[in-house]
Parts: C-alpha cells; sequence; structure tokens
C-alpha cells in the first residue's frame, strides 16, 4: 500500500497541471450541486414559510360583474354578496367545515395623542382567526362575546403597535387609541410572514358593520373545506358553489367574473408543481456538472494509461500481475477524485453558509408588502456526502476501463 501511495504521489507531481484541471472538474461539479441545491431550498424555505401558517383548506369569494347575459338580464351587473349568501355557504355540510365573512373601511386613522397612522379596518368573525393562521403575539383575537356586544376592540398588527405607542411605556394591550373619532381599546397584537407596507386592524364585524352602517352586505366569504383532496374534486366543488350562488343571485354558472374564488389549496397544488420542476431542474444541471467532471478523470486516465504503456510492459515482463497495474489506476483515480470530491463538498458548505449568512432571512420590498424570498438556504449534510460519494464510485467507475484496457496490454508491446 505504501508503495502505491508513493507512486500515485510522484505521478500527481509529475503531472501537476493535468491533475489540477482533473480536480478542479471534480470539485466544480460537488461545488455547483451543493450551492444549486441550496439556493433552490432557500427559495422553497421562503414559500413554505409564507403558506406555513394557512390553512391549505380554504377558500375565499369576493363579489365581481358579470360578463354574460343571464335570463334576460344583462352583462355587467355588480353582483353583491350578503350574509344570505355565508348562510347558504354554511348549509353546505357536505364540504364546508366552517364559514365566515369580512367587510371592511378604507382610509382610517387610528391615533394615539401625537403618534397616528392610516390604514384599513376588517370587521372580523372569531373564526377567521384558524381560517386565515393569523398569529397572535400578545393578547387576544376577536372572540364571540366581542361580536354579541358589539364591543369596540381592536387588534393591531406588530408594526401599527410599534407605531402608535412609540412614545408610551408598556405594552400596547388594555390602552385605547382613537379610529377616526371612535375610541377602540387594543386586545390583541398579531404578527404576519410578510411585512405589509400598510397592514389591517382588526375589529369585531357586527361593531364595524353598525358603526359604519354596512347593512348585510359583505366584503367576501371566506370558509374551511373538507374531502377536497385533489384538483378533481377542488374544481368540481368550485363549479357546484359557483352553480348555487348563481342561482340565487341571478347569474350564469360559467360565467367566471361574476364571482371571484381563490382555492388555496388548488393553488397550492400548482405552487408544488411548481416546485417539483424547480427540484428537478436543479437536479439535472448538477448532474450534468458532476457528470462533466466524471468526463474529465475518465480522459485524464486515458490519457494515462496511454503515456505509461512502456511502463506496464515492463512491469508484466518483470512478472507483474493485471490485477496489479488494475488496482494502481482505480487507485489513482480514486485518490483525485477523493481528495478533490471533498474539497468540493467542503467549498459547497461554506459557500451556502455564506448565502445563509448574507441573504439568509431576506426581504425584498415588492410595493405594499415586504415578502422573505429566501430562508435557510443550506443543503443537508447528507445529501452533500452522498453526493461526494455518488462522485467518488463514479470516478472509480471512470477509471475502470482505463485500467482494465492498461492491465491487458502485452508486455510486447
Amino acid at each position: 500500500m505504501r508503495d502505491i501511495i508513493q507512486e500515485i504521489y510522484g505521478t500527481i507531481l509529475r503531472n501537476k497541471l493535468r491533475t489540477a484541471l482533473t480536480g478542479f472538474a471534480v470539485a466544480w461539479g460537488i461545488f455547483m450541486l451543493i450551492v444549486l441545491l441550496g439556493a433552490g431550498n432557500g427559495l422553497l424555505n421562503a414559500f413554505e414559510q409564507a403558506s406555513g401558517n394557512m390553512a391549505m383548506n380554504s377558500i375565499q369569494v369576493w363579489p365581481g360583474y358579470t360578463s354574460k347575459p343571464y335570463k334576460g338580464l344583462k352583462e355587467g351587473r355588480n353582483i353583491k354578496l350578503t350574509e344570505n349568501e355565508l348562510e347558504l355557504t354554511r348549509e353546505m355540510r357536505k364540504h364546508v367545515i366552517e364559514a365566515s365573512a369580512v367587510i371592511s373601511q378604507s382610509n382610517v386613522t387610528l391615533s394615539n395623542r401625537q403618534d397616528y397612522l392610516s390604514t384599513n379596518l376588517t370587521g372580523a368573525m372569531p373564526n377567521y382567526q384558524a381560517i386565515n393562521g393569523i398569529q397572535i403575539k400578545e393578547g387576544r383575537f376577536i372572540n364571540q362575546l366581542d361580536m354579541q356586544e358589539r364591543r369596540k376592540v381592536i387588534v393591531l398588527h406588530e408594526k401599527s403597535a410599534e407605531m402608535l405607542f412609540s412614545t408610551s411605556a408598556g405594552s400596547a394591550i388594555g390602552q385605547h387609541i382613537n379610529a377616526n373619532g371612535i375610541s377602540y381599546q387594543v386586545v390583541g397584537i398579531y404578527i404576519t410572514a410578510m411585512d405589509e407596507y400598510s397592514p389591517t386592524a382588526y375589529v369585531p364585524y357586527t361593531t364595524l358593520q353598525l358603526i359604519y352602517k354596512k347593512g348585510d352586505g359583505v366584503g367576501s366569504l371566506e370558509f374551511l373545506t373538507k374531502g377536497l383532496d385533489n384538483m378533481e374534486s377542488s374544481k368540481t366543488f368550485e363549479k357546484d358553489y359557483r352553480k348555487a350562488i348563481g342561482s340565487v343571485r341571478q347569474f350564469d354558472a360559467e360565467d367566471q367574473s361574476a364571482i371571484w374564488i381563490w382555492n388555496r389549496f388548488t393553488q397550492y397544488l400548482t405552487q408544488q408543481t411548481a416546485s417539483d420542476l424547480l427540484r428537478t431542474s436543479i437536479w439535472i444541471i448538477g448532474i450534468f456538472t458532476l457528470l462533466s467532471g466524471i468526463v474529465g478523470v475518465s480522459n485524464i486516465m486515458l490519457i494515462t494509461v496511454k503515456e505509461r504503456t512502456r511502463e506496464f510492459g515492463i512491469r508484466k515482463a518483470l512478472g507483474a500481475k493485471p490485477i496489479s497495474i488494475l488496482w494502481l489506476v482505480i487507485t489513482e483515480s480514486v485518490t483525485i477524485t477523493t481528495i478533490f470530491g471533498y474539497i468540493g463538498m467542503i467549498a459547497g458548505i461554506a459557500a451556502t453558509e455564506y448565502m445563509n449568512k448574507v441573504a439568509g432571512e431576506q426581504v425584498v420590498d415588492v410595493g405594499v408588502i415586504s415578502a422573505t424570498v429566501f430562508v435557510n438556504p443550506t443543503v443537508d449534510i447528507h445529501i452533500a456526502i452522498q453526493a461526494t460519494l455518488t462522485l467518488i464510485i463514479a470516478g472509480t467507475l471512470a477509471g475502470f476501463f482505463p485500467a482494465r484496457k492498461a492491465a491487458l496490454i502485452r508486455p510486447i508491446e
């Protein structure tokens, strides 16, 4: 073994440039694979984080305008949603678990002494929190008693609370703020995955309905579903739901613009398909990059065998067995692949850790919201090791065929 190590070491020293170029191809293949996987994971983790608190089986419905005539009625009619549609939704117990409605009031000025901000008020029901996955940082959300008594209570976003109580000592919970002349008591502070430019404030549905005289009209309907576990069943339910609402509001069930339906589950399936395509693309690019390194090792070993034809012939003439020559060439191939594969793996892991430090949890401003688009862009150490071992095995196979050719050389050649 010592003799083989010395021979390999001597061969590498005699062919420094060739060995360096081969090693670079191997290291680059591993490095690029790990970096690509890390970057892909960063994007996918950001998506998972953004949607992690949302109920994937929720559907939201907004009113729209008809684009088709229906039973003598012209197109272009404004379709309004009311509490009657909320009750109709609740009656669809086969697929609807619970339903909620929201109303809103825009351009409301919230103030606390000299601190103030302009935002929207959303009248929400207690189950709105579960449907939308709202995380309460401090205090609580709207409850049933707030609804029954039409209490003037409010739930603020963390960012809004910081702005309104920037000069106040202690917690915002229990304190009062002014909203266009109406005093509200702060009962909760919530946080979101995305940092909104002007996050909404939540008040009881019945309170906003009374103060702003909203009547029985609703801004949107939201509900949780059950038994819709694939794209086909979800699309069928949407069609049936549109038909049920259309029979009440007098519009064609095929009129897609009469009401707008956002199904988070079908959107999630679409995004999962895109995520799978991204993962597949990354692996394909990474594998071809690895193959370039493997081809480089194979070519170098072929050149090595050709250059050392006389040496191998002398060895066989002196009694060397074919297996010893085979072992020598394969060992050289594995040594180069292992050393530079390990270097590429370490460099790739270091690069992903650097990306994590510089760009991890990076927030990008996209207008009214700031979204986290890159979260923990790292690769599982087991995947990095497996990729390196795969390259080493491939390098062994790449060296086998030149080695077999060398072992079959006749001494007379």
